[in-house]
């Protein structure tokens, strides 16, 4: 439980160990609760289970190096995601909670399975006699925004868009900006029935921006903030955004337009959910009076998505007229490159944001400025393998 954030954005923390730390607690809680991950639960940060729980293993050989292990281990580790999801959902249709976690690259090659779930799951609701499922609740971590070393075969935010195209109304995608939010994510989904959670955040640490309350209140008003911290008021452009690495991006471009144009005002809203056709999660979708009050009703929506510019766009044309959109995000553009080039890449960076401030002001001069610091970085990440901004 964090109280209050005193300076946000000034310390680091990892999404990832805090969802393992809360992982831990419910393996220590529940003895019926299990954990699937195709081998990638230590890579991924979520290794605190293995202080208190083992890798399920059978008869087979095992070195000095090997993590714990015993035949009845409660984490599944097997690197086939068909298999693993097909088990887990077994152990849902006893009743008992789970979590899968994985590359997000990876997820898609079980988008089908999780379709058929989902129409399971709809059916089941038509029967009396069913109790509610646990939710089918899965990790999404070593994204596309920080794949420096694997390139871009890892590098797929397609299941995002994928299951927030089917009108189920059985979906939640949901963009913790922090451990903090990511916490009451976790408490969310844990909470959950009947319903499919992907969860999305980056495993390495990020600025911490908001207290526990405020992660709460976004799930509350309906998956959508204002951040004070970095808004006025009576703006004249509003910034959003959906994804912690890209939020710390429009969060710099903030910056830098600050110094740059004093005379535009901003304000900053962060969305930390999408489900079909709206911001926020199944049942608490964000009204288009909160909207207008977050969004106002007439300024320009430049945002930063996680994934697909178009996936958010769609969702956010259900609010507000496609001429005030600016929508930014992974275009499909990737190598094993340093962080800051992946989002240069894909038109994602502060300066690709702040460019296109510079643009709606008929600042020529700063745009030209923002291009030119771009293709540095361009340079530089060529030459010495590393980025001048961080």
């Amino acid at each position: 439980m964090i109280d209050r954030v005193e300076h946000p954005g000034a310390e680091k923390f990892s999404p990832a160990v805090k969802i393992g730390e809360l992982l831990k607690q419910e393996m220590e809680r529940d003895p019926h609760f299990y954990f699937f991950s195709p081998d990638e639960t230590t890579s991924n940060k979520f290794d605190a289970m293995f202080e208190i729980e083992k890798r399920a293993w059978g008869d087979l050989r095992k070195e000095n190096w090997d993590l714990p292990e015993s035949s009845d281990g409660r984490i599944i580790e097997m690197l086939s995601e068909n298999v693993l999801f097909s088990v887990m959902t077994g152990h849902l249709a006893n009743g008992e909670k789970t979590m899968m976690g994985s590359y997000e690259a990876f997820y898609p090659i079980i988008t089908a399975q999780i379709l058929q779930e989902m129409k399971f799951i709809k059916q089941s609701l038509n029967v009396s006699w069913r109790d509610a499922l646990p939710a089918v609740n899965l990790l999404s971590t070593s994204t596309c925004w920080r794949q420096d070393h694997n390139g871009f075969t890892h590098q797929s935010p397609a299941l995002i868009s994928a299951l927030l195209a089917v009108p189920s109304g059985l979906v939640n995608c949901i963009f913790p900006i922090d451990d903090t939010a990511a916490e009451e994510a976790y408490n969310f989904m844990i909470g959950s029935e009947n319903v499919v959670n992907l969860t999305t955040f980056d495993k390495n640490e990020r600025p911490r921006y908001i207290d526990s309350h405020h992660a709460k209140f976004e799930f509350d008003n309906g998956g959508a903030s204002l951040y004070q911290f970095a808004s006025e008021p009576e703006p004249d452009i509003v910034f959003t955004a959906c994804g912690d690495i890209v939020a710390h991006e429009s969060l710099e471009a903030i910056k830098i337009l600050r110094e740059d144009l004093p005379e535009v005002k901003i304000r900053f809203v962060y969305i930390n959910s999408l489900t079909y056709r709206g911001i926020g999660t199944v049942g608490n979708r964000l009204s288009q009076e909160k909207f207008d009050e977050l969004f106002t009703t007439n300024k320009p929506i430049l945002a930063n998505f996680h994934g697909y510019p178009e996936t958010l766009e769609n969702i956010l044309e259900n609010y507000a007229l496609r001429p005030r959109l600016r929508v930014h995000g992974f275009i499909e553009e990737g190598s094993t490159t340093t962080p800051f080039e992946m989002l240069r890449r894909n038109g994602a960076s502060r300066y690709d944001l702040a460019i296109d401030v510079a643009r709606i002001k008929k600042r020529d001069d700063l745009a030209e400025k923002y291009i030119k610091i771009l293709a540095e970085n361009h340079a530089h990440a060529l030459e010495f393998g590393e980025d001048m901004i961080q």
